[in-house]
């Protein structure tokens, strides 16, 4: 079942198609990378999501339901763009924002207390905003962003100013908001975060869908055949018989295996010839070079 589904979406900005017929399927429970260049349509997508702005055409779907006037409700959106009251203390202003997803004043209280507790900050309450650093708003963004339980979590560059403590930190909500149930889309720029945390991606570039599915599946279907082999003694003269050698390095080597050789061959043949493996292992393309690949191959 799908927690999310976009049905031919699109979205014309006077003379930018911003989205261009974009369809695609949430799974309820997982962690979804949303990914693409600045200006390749991830915001657009994101406001008609929110109904922050309508799509020109196509239908948007939350958990089964198209997407009307209370969708918001379900939805905690953290933009990377704060939308912090600075003057407003911080304990007032997550009152406020909870009571406006529908949260009565006691149970908005005791599920901020209970996120207080949990980052350690019950001392925050009476300060304002404009006294923490970017780092302690961008806590208390994300406590206003979950307090209400939401269907739907979308993060947009969460980690952005927070020190590698805290960026672990709120990795390990995201991972627990999971766990427990909560869907979330992740949008960052930053690939190895990605990988670290997604399951789904989808690649938008010039409002276009270019690339989706799990991140194994994207890894494994643009792999090269490249191989990683440590090993002890002398190679033999003749590897090429069996792929490319792309690289060596002390007792280790990168072969590009030639697609007809089956894997165990090229190990099979340096054994028979008194070379003792003691590493095998395939190389599969980071996330962030099939991006790269992906983009300049639609420039």
């Amino acid at each position: 079942m799908e927690i999310l589904k976009l049905v031919d979406v699109t979205k014309q900005y006077d003379k930018k198609l911003a989205v261009d017929k974009v369809s695609f399927d949430m799974p309820k429970g997982c962690i979804f990378g949303l990914l693409g260049p600045n200006g390749a349509g991830k915001t657009s997508l994101i406001r008609i999501i929110t109904t922050i702005t309508g799509a020109d055409t196509g239908t948007v779907y939350l958990d089964g339901t198209p997407i009307d006037s209370d969708t918001p409700s379900h939805i905690g959106y953290m933009p990377e763009e704060r939308g912090l009251y600075k003057k407003m203390k911080v304990g007032e202003q997550l009152m406020y924002l909870a009571q406006l997803k529908g949260l009565s004043a006691r149970v908005a209280r005791e599920k901020i207390m209970h996120w207080f507790e949990k980052f350690d900050i019950l001392p925050w309450w009476d300060k304002k905003i404009e006294e923490l650093s970017k780092g302690m708003q961008q806590k208390i963004q994300f406590i206003s962003t979950v307090v209400h339980e939401p269907k739907l979590l979308i993060l947009d560059e969460p980690f952005s100013g927070l020190d590698p403590l805290n960026t672990n930190l709120i990795k390990d909500e995201i991972r627990k908001l999971n766990q427990a149930g909560s869907s979330i889309i992740f949008s960052t720029h930053r690939m190895e975060q990605v990988e670290e945390i997604c399951e789904r991606i989808i690649l938008i570039d010039n409002g276009q869908k270019i690339l989706e599915g799990t991140v194994a599946d994207i890894k494994d279907q643009f792999k090269e055949n490249l191989f990683e082999i440590q090993y002890e003694g002398a190679l033999p003269e003749d590897l090429n018989n069996y792929g490319t050698m792309k690289s060596s390095s002390g007792n280790s080597f990168v072969i590009k295996k030639m697609p007809d050789q089956q894997n165990n061959s090229i190990l099979q043949y340096l054994i028979d010839n008194d070379v003792r493996i003691r590493a095998y292992n395939e190389i599969l393309p980071s996330l962030n070079e099939i991006f790269i690949r992906q983009v300049e191959a639609q420039s």
